[in-house]
């Protein structure tokens, strides 16, 4: 089985009342991610991908390196045929000051979605994403 990897940031507001983005396919929500290119690290390739699909700079996230979250599965790829592959996804946690503007190139548009946990987008990898990241905000206050 062939196996690939994506890695992506979870963008927050740090304002009174936070937002986390979101992006839009026509049909469901997702990610700003990406697979890894050879020779990139996990975090390398989060902060490409982060600023390739949304326009968001490295200077403008601030990045807490202490959470990582990481899930398998199983989805067909074209690429391969249509075969099923093992994903790992590795997703990183960064704070942005505002909801910035979004500059669109890979999905149909973007949400910036308020935090009112608890979540459900009927997605499993958004809603255990975050339910991690409810869990570590919760430990914080």
């Amino acid at each position: 089985m062939e196996k690939v990897k994506s890695c992506g940031v979870i963008c927050f507001t740090k304002t009174k009342k936070p937002s986390f983005l979101l992006m839009k396919r026509s049909y469901r929500y997702d990610l700003p991610k990406g697979h890894i290119e050879p020779g990139e690290t996990e975090l390398q390739c989060a902060l490409r991908e982060l600023f390739e699909e949304t326009g968001i700079t490295r200077k403008q996230v601030c990045l807490e390196l202490d959470f990582r979250f990481r899930t398998i599965y199983y989805p067909r790829y074209r690429r391969f045929g249509g075969e099923k592959v093992e994903k790992s996804l590795v997703i990183f946690f960064g704070w942005v000051s505002e909801e910035l503007e979004i500059v669109m190139t890979e999905h149909s548009s973007s949400e910036w979605v308020k935090w009112n946990p608890p979540h459900y987008f009927h997605n499993r990898i958004i809603d255990e994403l975050l339910e991690t990241v409810e869990r570590k905000l919760m430990l914080e206050r």
